[in-house]
């Protein structure tokens, strides 16, 4: 019998835009992608503009995920940013709501 392993494909990425920083994140969103986020994460806060986090293409996320977006926000806040979150999935609604987080995302 063949042995096949599960290849979680995600993603976390910063565009720089004239304006607004964008973070993308994209498939799957687990604790493998810290490098990803931290680099972002420090990409967009050193342009010292406005961030529009789109997690449209999210399809998972685990508590590391969600600790990032977190993360992003609270440090928003403290710095004086305005970090929105663009089309985010029901399943990603529904967990910060039930954290009861989902105030401290503006969209």
């Amino acid at each position: 019998m063949a042995l096949t392993s599960e290849v979680r494909v995600g993603g976390i990425a910063l565009t720089e835009h004239p304006s607004v920083s964008v973070v993308t994140m994209w498939g799957e969103i687990d604790i493998a992608l810290r490098n990803q986020a931290s680099a972002a994460l420090a990409g967009a806060f050193q342009r010292d503009l406005p961030i529009v986090v789109d997690t449209s293409a999210v399809t998972f996320i685990d508590s590391a995920g969600i600790a990032f977006l977190v993360q992003i926000c609270r440090i928003g806040q403290d710095e004086g940013l305005k970090v929105s979150l663009h089309d985010p999935p029901a399943a990603i609604r529904q967990t910060l709501r039930t954290l009861e987080l989902d105030s401290l995302v503006a969209r």
